[in-house]
């Protein structure tokens, strides 16, 4: 878990063009150092905003889903690579992931392989003609991303604390859903709190409609680092108790 609770709170820059990109990154200032751009704003000159973000000192998670054939997927992280961006994800197809791998191999990039959207729950998986269980995908395609060698997984902050146990302490574990209590879900299914899903484990949050659509941002986002810090604060005591 990094010490700095800024490095671990990405905020999702889901707006429909780099303007309103720009307007949410102005309003937070120093507070916030990790961007998250996907597809829509992607699909706006996004790349070219993610550059930007890189070369003003921020780091960015290029949320682009990448599933493929190989060749594809590597020309795709080739030219990521030259992004400057600090993680993209990658769905969790062993073949996929293993393409991804060999591309991205002795550079910085974090690769993080998506085990089950969030914004699906048992009845979507078996609409999608998946048998397993939400639990069961999660925790099978955990321990694939760890036999490739991926940086990271993404999932749920309601697995976090079952997917270290087969992930172990040092991957980063990047979990979207977080819904501060109180707040509306929207279309998010498995959702937690900040403070909850850093204590189950998780090592970066990824937080948009609760922070760029708050009447202030950056008071929204400050609340967020406290609770984040507080139970981060939390989770070493514990720590240390049970060591001793």
């Amino acid at each position: 878990m990094q010490s700095s609770m800024r490095d671990c709170l990405i905020v999702g820059l889901d707006v429909p063009n780099v303007s309103a990109a720009e307007a949410v990154v102005d309003k937070l200032g120093d507070i916030i150092t990790f961007y998250k751009i996907g597809y829509q704003l992607f699909s706006a000159s996004g790349l070219s905003f993610a550059k930007e973000l890189v070369s003003s000192g921020k780091k960015v998670f290029l949320d682009m889903k990448l599933l493929d054939i190989d060749n594809t997927v590597a020309r795709s992280i080739d030219s990521i690579l030259c992004t400057g961006v600090s993680m993209v994800t990658v769905h969790a197809y062993p073949k996929t992931m293993r393409a991804a791998v060999k591309a991205a191999q002795g550079t910085d990039l974090c690769l993080l392989g998506i085990t089950v959207l969030t914004s699906m729950d048992q009845n979507d998986l078996k609409e999608a003609g998946y048998c397993d269980t939400v639990e069961n995908l999660v925790r099978k395609r955990a321990r694939q991303i760890c036999e490739v060698g991926m940086g990271g997984i993404v999932a749920s902050a309601a697995e976090a604390s079952a997917l270290r146990s087969v992930i172990g302490t040092n991957m980063a574990l990047v979990t979207p859903g977080i819904r501060p209590r109180g707040s509306e879900h929207g279309d998010q299914k498995r959702v937690m709190s900040p403070g909850d899903a850093i204590k189950a484990g998780a090592s970066h949050l990824v937080i948009a409609r609760p922070i760029i659509h708050a009447r202030n941002p950056a008071d929204a986002a400050l609340g967020i680092l406290h609770e984040m810090e507080v139970n981060s604060a939390m989770s070493v005591v514990q720590e240390n108790m049970q060591d001793h």
